[in-house]
């Protein structure tokens, strides 16, 4: 894995028909605001939990609203009918029961309620071959090895098949790092974690690093101008960087 880390989203390819009929229905049947921010993660969510999604990239909530929004303008009067008579409809489609031989179709359980809204999440994942960070494409399968603990089959954004692997998904996968806008250098501080781009001669890559020490500079027409001192993880070596090589955790 010697090549740049793509940090472009995966373009969605679309619902399949079984998601598009479901929608459908609900166009119809549901008396709830198809719009609302709510009512599309759930959607989304029932989505990206079901068998047939298992292997194809994960749908957003925005998606679901997009195709919502798109549908109500095309034809606006079969959307006010459908609130004339109230429904009890589910927005959860019926799954395949737990069972091994499904399992790549289950969610890890080590993820717990960080994975709960997978609609809005993007994932990064560490490669066990030289420990940086990748972007992921899709999560193919999942496993529990002899301690108990989950491992993902991933496929890195950018690779083809023959760079799958299986990572611990506790210590190896996380939401998407994001990149630092110039009006918040102010807010990263001495000791914070970032994800640091790394550039050498035989490779350019990301790799976890913490900031050692900060020269705050006045910002020009170009943004940030201060310099950062950080230590990469993995070696301990250190390097001086300017922002636009950094990036933070989402809470940040």
């Amino acid at each position: 894995m010697d090549r740049l880390r793509p940090r472009q989203r995966l373009v969605f390819t679309g619902f399949s028909e079984t998601e598009v009929g479901k929608m459908e229905k609900l166009l119809v049947e549901s008396k709830e605001d198809l719009l609302t921010k709510g009512f599309c993660q759930k959607v989304a969510k029932s989505f990206n939990i079901s068998a047939g999604r298992a292997g194809k990239p994960i749908v957003k909530w925005t998606e679901v609203q997009s195709w919502f929004k798109s549908r109500q303008q095309n034809n606006p009067s079969k959307i006010a009918s459908s609130t004339d008579e109230p429904k009890n409809v589910s927005v959860l489609p019926e799954t395949c029961p737990p069972t091994k031989e499904r399992k790549s179709s289950q969610e890890p359980r080590e993820a717990g309620e960080k994975l709960s809204d997978l609609s809005e999440l993007e994932f990064e994942a560490r490669s066990s071959k030289d420990g940086a960070w990748y972007d992921v494409e899709m999560f193919l399968a999942h496993r529990f090895i002899s301690s108990g603990e989950a491992e993902v089959r991933v496929r890195f954004i950018g690779f083809g098949a023959e760079e799958d692997e299986w990572v611990n998904v506790k210590k190896a996968v996380r939401e998407r790092s994001v990149p630092v806008e110039h009006s918040d250098c102010h807010r990263l501080k001495v000791g914070d974690l970032v994800l640091c781009f790394q550039e050498r001669r035989d490779q350019a890559i990301y790799y976890d690093a913490h900031i050692v020490e900060i020269q705050r500079r006045m910002h020009d027409i170009r943004g940030c101008r201060c310099l950062f001192l950080i230590r990469y993880n993995h070696d301990n070596t250190e390097e001086r960087v300017r922002l636009r090589r950094l990036c933070t955790r989402p809470t940040f």
